[in-house]
């Protein structure tokens, strides 16, 4: 079955390499409009996936990112038309020189051919993956979490619809129907057939692929994400980027896990700030500063700081200065995202110099870790690793370089 699957996409990935940019841009608009009018069938196969969840004892935000509403379809549509004005990488001339010998030497954009990704809940992935695939002239393979199986299948029915109402071979966009975790590891290693793996999922899946693959890919670890707020941040601020980055949507990988808080600004606010954090249902894990003063609240240990709690769920922890910040970020990051909020141009030059992670943000929510926010149309993954790209993953990161050099008649000497 696997191999079947990805001669179909090697075949696909022929045909897709060499549409054209209007070509891609109209069969984006059919998928976004084929996606409305089928919502209802998405719905329906949605619920399906939700009723069968109830046995799967799932966490409160994990069911959010499995379920699907119209404002979700919606939002899956309007993601695949912002597709459509941005540059189309494929072709992209990035550098042109001529040599000593009269060789004209181009480097250009291509895709990468056929592109595997393996997510985990969200079933709007479907949507996005295969949107961003097609602009950048990629075929994908999706293999989606076996609890919203349903959702999954009936979002790519849909999709390839698009596909065959403009001449073009359904199989650019497929799915892996088994539920079996042996298909998973499998597809990992199918080199023949794919180029490239992008997995969208937790440690397990992450450590699952190290272990495993030996098709090449992308990192997309896990998000235990910092903000340290300063002593000389602006008061007016700090709730609401606190309450953003954690409460909004807490099962995401751009939701905050540690709150850092300078001692000056916890002596002056620290009660404000955890009490608008207990007022938002957030369950707290803090140090023993903040333990004398909140006798009810957990006590924080390691494994706190270590844990992408994808929940409303919170570590908090008072620091004297911008270096213990940036010591426990060191300590305990996990490469993705990370904020301060300081009025000092020198702190903030320290903190985004000294923290490896692929995104820091200054007096800005960390929820804007996001390829739709950072004009991307949509994302494929937020890239942990540093080899070919990191954070949000838009169209130029599913391509890559290559040469195209033009000699007359040339030979070396």
């Amino acid at each position: 079955m696997l191999k079947q699957i990805g001669k179909q996409a090697k075949e696909a990935a022929a045909e897709i390499a060499v549409l054209s940019t209007g070509k891609k841009n109209q069969i984006l608009q059919s998928m976004a409009d084929e996606l409305l009018k089928n919502s209802k069938k998405i719905l329906d196969a949605n619920k399906v996936d939700l009723k069968n969840s109830k046995d799967l004892d799932l966490t409160p935000a994990l069911i959010d990112r499995l379920t699907l509403t119209e404002e979700r379809i919606n939002g899956m549509a309007n993601g695949l038309l912002k597709i459509i004005p941005l540059e189309d990488p494929v072709g992209n001339v990035t550098e042109n020189w001529q040599t000593d010998v009269g060789l004209d030497i181009r480097k250009i954009r291509s895709p990468f051919g056929v592109i595997g990704v393996i997510y985990e809940a969200r079933p709007n992935v479907t949507s996005d993956v295969s949107g961003l695939c097609l602009k950048s002239g990629n075929s994908v393979i999706l293999r989606g979490s076996s609890y919203c199986l349903d959702s999954n299948i009936a979002i790519l029915e849909v999709l390839q619809n698009s596909l065959l109402l403009n001449n073009c071979d359904k199989n650019i966009f497929q799915i892996i129907e088994s539920k079996d975790r042996q298909d998973t590891i499998e597809f990992m290693k199918l080199t023949e057939f794919v180029d490239l793996i992008i997995p969208r999922g937790g440690k397990g899946l992450i450590q699952t692929l190290v272990d495993n693959a030996k098709v090449p890919f992308i990192l997309d670890g896990d998000g235990n994400v910092h903000l340290y707020i300063h002593q000389d941040a602006k008061k007016e601020h700090i709730i609401d980027i606190v309450i953003n980055s954690k409460v909004q949507r807490p099962g995401v990988c751009n939701a905050l896990e540690t709150l850092l808080i300078n001692s000056e600004i916890y002596q002056d606010m620290g009660s404000l700030i955890i009490e608008e954090l207990l007022k938002n249902e957030v369950e707290l894990f803090v140090d023993e500063k903040i333990k004398q003063d909140f006798p009810n609240l957990n006590l924080a240990n390691e494994s706190h700081y270590e844990t992408e709690f994808l929940d409303l769920k919170l570590a908090v922890k008072v620091v004297d200065s911008v270096d213990q910040a940036i010591e426990h970020i060191k300590a305990y990051s996990s490469g993705h995202t990370e904020a301060v909020l300081t009025e000092s141009k020198e702190v903030a030059d320290t903190f985004a110099k000294s923290i490896d992670s692929s995104v820091i943000f200054i007096n800005s929510s960390t929820r804007f870790t996001d390829g739709e926010m950072f004009g991307f149309g949509s994302e494929i993954g937020i890239s942990t690793q540093k080899l070919h790209v990191r954070g949000p993953m838009g169209l130029e990161a599913l391509t890559n370089e290559r040469y195209i050099v033009t000699g007359e008649g040339t030979v070396r000497g």
